[in-house]
């Protein structure tokens, strides 16, 4: 079937397929792995710390609800057990993540997201910040008609427009020189800001809650071309394994942690098989109406990427930090 020559309509407007950047980085990660969660479809049992990750987005988003005075380490903390109860009641099955008698491991997963709070507090000041946009969903029409969508958890903006996009991981920091793996999703973030809003990002910045830690980095409209082109090649690669059925698994140090090691090939699995698509099937990623939400999309991980002729600022350590977010639009 060609792709190419087709399109399906979204919000009126006729799109190729979609792509957010979690989905981007599991085919480059491993294109079973896209299969899996895109084309099979296979359920996943959620992990502490994808959980964990949660719910510390659902805290530091919920923060700047408060009045800037307000927004103290007590306060953030004291938003730790209502936004788990949150998660809890929309999803009950997360229950069974501490069955019963489990007290010990319950009571260290929480300090566990109390720490990453905490943390936070060392690297932002977050009574000198305004953010003007908080999991806000971004989507761009590129020319070939490919579809990039995604959300951003946090949109700074300063009194002249710069725009700094923030992104929190409570996962480990990448060691110096390997920032740009990680920062694939924000450069994902960057492009589609570019070609929605015409502006190039000031700053892109990761904040590591683990090692209380931030990553910041600069892209020019250069790298953001490169992005681009290395996103269209992802969804080309995509297209032609969805025409071939070739699905490829792809052996590496995510393996450790894959849902679906038992059924891969790469270590003695059989694959289900592929789901019968229609002759009008066209690759459009599972929730990609504009304006949809992505399923499962606050714990996605493992962003890859190359760098492209923009520079890492570098790693910090600053709990002043607050550069575009003084003085920017509120939300």
């Amino acid at each position: 079937m060609d792709t190419t020559r087709i399109g399906t309509p979204v919000d009126g407007e006729l799109v190729v397929g979609s792509l957010s950047p979690s989905r981007a980085a599991d085919f480059r990660t491993c294109p079973l792995l896209y299969r899996f969660r895109t084309v099979d479809r296979l359920p996943e049992a959620p992990s502490p710390e994808a959980v964990r990750g949660t719910v510390v987005h659902k805290v530091l988003e919920d923060l700047f609800d408060l009045p800037a005075p307000q927004r103290t380490p007590e306060a953030a903390l004291a938003l730790v057990g209502p936004a788990w109860a949150a998660l809890l009641e929309g999803e009950p099955e997360l229950a069974a993540l501490f069955p019963d008698g489990a007290e010990v491991p319950a009571q260290a997963w929480r300090e566990q997201c109390r720490a990453a709070v905490r943390a936070y507090f060392e690297l932002e000041d977050p009574r000198r910040l305004e953010p003007a946009e908080r999991e806000l969903y971004v989507e761009a029409l590129l020319g070939s008609r490919l579809l990039l969508r995604g959300f951003v958890d946090r949109l700074d903006v300063a009194s002249d427009g710069a725009l700094r996009v923030v992104d929190y991981k409570t996962g480990r920091a990448p060691a110096p020189g390997f920032e740009a793996r990680a920062l694939f999703q924000l450069r994902f973030y960057a492009l589609v800001l570019w070609r929605s809003r015409g502006v190039v990002p000031r700053e892109l910045r990761l904040v590591y809650l683990a090692a209380a830690e931030t990553v910041s980095y600069a892209p020019d409209e250069a790298d953001l071309l490169f992005t681009e082109r290395l996103v269209q090649a992802v969804w080309e690669a995509v297209r032609e394994a969805r025409e071939t059925g070739d699905w490829q698994p792809q052996r590496g140090r995510a393996c450790s942690w894959c849902s679906f090691r038992d059924i891969c090939p790469a270590w003695g699995g059989t694959p289900p098989p592929l789901p019968v698509a229609s002759a009008d099937d066209v690759p459009v990623e599972q929730g990609a109406e504009v304006g949809g939400r992505e399923p499962g999309q606050a714990l996605a991980a493992h962003p890859a990427g190359a760098v492209g002729d923009g520079h890492v600022v570098g790693h910090h350590q600053d709990p002043a930090a607050g550069g575009l977010g003084r003085g920017g639009a509120r939300g």
